[in-house]
């Protein structure tokens, strides 16, 4: 990999295309264990910068500056000073609704322009996606008005109003202040934006979940109730580092699962600072034969992560020993500095900083001996907070199609609502339909000067990179079985080709699922068999199946199903052994699978042509 050269895939671009779709995803996913992306070291230096100067540079002189706390560089001074941490999680949380934190840039599928977010959502017209589509008076329809533009804009400028603004002091705001304190945010100046974020989360949800508001916005709210708390000041503190402890535990008791394991060689083969191929391959089985993960994955994956992710955290939270609480405090910091080194690709790098950055002040700067520990604040607050704080991460784990993997703290476990799109030949050019101020990802990488072929390799990497998962191996499955001719067909990650078109993806399914297809149908008119799309909700946490569905974008959703996330991870990437088993639960009448009609063409078997509601247990492979 060199500064402005990428670690192209070892392919013959004459011939690439002609291979059979498993071979591509072979080759891909062998690449993606030595390299990566393979993204130029430009690229993670541009992230570096923007981290550097925009969030940290201008985040800290901002928040410095209008707080009478001393200035940026004279860190001492205010590094614990309440209301610079106030201004610095709204400045977190303004950029991430701008759409220049998480999910930005050539690393999350954003090559021309490099954002999405604003773009997107200051234009009328473009896709917005209604959490509860005909069921919440004033959020039918999928299309952004100007009305949609200028909430938006009003919940911008509520962010920054407080984060310019002075703060009063602190004893005038919140009892039990403690006075060699600086002043805080007026709380009145935090109604705005909670209120504006609801009414617009209610409009559009990929905006409520690109802001990240699962996590920010409780801290905004603990901000707003602090002169109405009975404890004031340190029930406030308690109640900030409730909410980082209810992340960290619901996000490793989420990677208590087979998925979790899958994630860590993929993560560290992207990391740009690892030096040479050897390192990487120790974390996968035997590359290039075997893709699945070796023991030292799965050991980092459950002793450094999710023991780490628990157990560490409980220390925090209850600890009185200074000593311990340090120790603690350096492993969570070094713990996310691992997370942003990988540069992952939903690059949530602000994240990872801004809870480097509180572990440090809430745990630190406020720690337990001193008076701030949850046995210091008022109890019924506690409990009511305790309640609030781990109900979507426990209803998300037990239902995860009702709750979005963010809320539910499933980030990085793996377990993740996920899709495949596949095109026929030329079929995917109809998206240009749609309105947004960017085109599809290869056109965006052929007006940055790539040839077409070489766009088309860099974005297959991606479906490569999704065959490591264990939901890859189910998704290419039902391809096999729903998509005509699918070696010639034009496959997608749905992540990065949902990031196009409505300007935001984390990983999350949910912003992609029927209703978009639906809408896309609307807009682009896809002929049947054109535009086909194989979609998997998470695992629960107290099964071992997942739910999937086929969605074929003319005709609706034609299969539904479950398959076993044993069978899942236990096979290669690129399913040497065939199609995993498919539990067929329904099918719409009529329907019949590609796979199956042309197996009836060549004088083959055909599987029993029942309806899956007479057998709900037919397995098909």
């Amino acid at each position: 990999m060199g500064l402005k050269t990428p670690d192209a895939p070892p392919v013959d671009p004459e011939t690439f295309e002609s291979l059979p779709l498993m071979e591509r995803v072979r080759l891909m996913g062998v690449h993606w264990a030595d390299y990566g992306f393979g993204s130029p070291k430009l690229f993670h230096i541009i992230y570096i910068l923007k981290l550097a100067f925009l969030y940290i540079g201008v985040g800290f002189t901002l928040a410095t500056l209008t707080s009478g706390v001393g200035m940026p560089w004279q860190v001492a001074d205010w590094w614990n000073e309440p209301i610079v941490y106030q201004k610095f999680v709204l400045w977190t949380f303004l950029l991430e609704t701008v759409g220049v934190a998480g999910s930005w840039g050539p690393l999350a599928g954003k090559f021309k322009p490099m954002t999405g977010g604003a773009l997107f959502w200051l234009k009328p017209g473009t896709i917005r996606m209604p959490p509860w589509p005909g069921k919440v008076p004033g959020t039918d329809g999928f299309t952004r008005t100007s009305g949609d533009v200028l909430l938006y804009a009003l919940l911008l400028v509520s962010f920054l109003v407080p984060i310019v603004l002075p703060g009063r002091p602190g004893a005038e705001v919140a009892a039990h202040f403690p006075a060699d304190r600086g002043p805080l945010i007026d709380p009145v100046l935090m109604v705005a934006p909670l209120v504006l974020l609801v009414l617009l989360g209610l409009r559009d949800k990929v905006i409520f979940i690109a802001a990240r508001a699962e996590q920010y916005g409780p801290a905004v709210l603990f901000f707003a109730l602090v002169p109405l708390l009975p404890g004031g000041f340190i029930d406030m503190i308690v109640l900030l580092k409730l909410l980082i402890f209810s992340v960290w535990v619901g996000a490793g008791i989420s990677k208590i699962s087979r998925h979790f394991t899958l994630v860590i060689p993929p993560m560290i083969s992207n990391a740009p600072f690892i030096p040479g191929k050897a390192i990487r391959r120790l974390h996968y089985r035997n590359v290039p034969s075997d893709l699945r993960p070796a023991p030292l994955a799965s050991g980092i994956a459950h002793v450094l992560g999710t023991l780490v992710e628990i157990g560490t955290p409980l220390v925090l939270l209850l600890s009185g020993n200074w000593t311990l609480t340090l120790a603690a405090a350096l492993l969570m910091i070094l713990f996310h500095g691992f997370i942003t080194s990988t540069f992952p690709l939903a690059v949530p790098m602000e994240w990872n900083l801004l809870f480097m950055f509180t572990t440090a002040v809430l745990f630190l700067g406020f720690p337990n001996h001193e008076g701030y520990a949850v046995w210091d604040a008022t109890t019924w607050v506690v409990v009511a907070a305790l309640v609030g704080l781990f109900l979507f991460p426990f209803l998300g784990n037990i239902r995860p199609d009702l709750v979005a993997f963010t809320p539910a703290m499933r980030q990085y476990a793996g377990n993740w609502a996920s899709a495949l799109w596949a095109f026929q030949p030329g079929a995917e050019d109809k998206l240009h339909q749609v309105v947004r101020p960017t085109r599809n990802q290869v056109v965006q990488l052929q007006e940055m000067g790539f040839p077409r072929i070489n766009a088309e390799i860099t974005m297959q990497q991606t479906i490569g990179w999704r065959s490591l998962h264990s939901q890859g191996r189910g998704l290419f499955s039902l391809l096999h079985h729903h998509v005509e001719d699918v070696d010639r067909a034009t496959v997608r990650e749905a992540e990065f080709a949902c990031n196009s078109l409505v300007g935001f993806n984390f990983g999350d399914g949910h912003l992609h699922n029927h209703h978009l297809i639906a809408e896309l149908q609307r807009r682009c008119a896809f002929a049947p068999g054109e535009f086909v799309v194989a979609w998997v909700e998470s695992q629960p946490i107290h099964k071992g199946t997942q739910k999937y569905m086929v969605i074929d974008a003319a005709v609706g959703i034609v299969e539904r199903g479950t398959w076993n996330v044993a069978d899942c991870v236990k096979e290669q990437p690129w399913l040497p052994n065939g199609p995993v088993p498919l539990n067929v639960t329904w099918r719409r009448p009529g329907y019949t699978p590609p796979a199956q009609l042309a197996a009836r063409a060549a004088g083959a078997q055909a599987e029993p042509e029942a309806q899956a509601a007479e057998a709900p247990d037919r397995a098909v492979r």
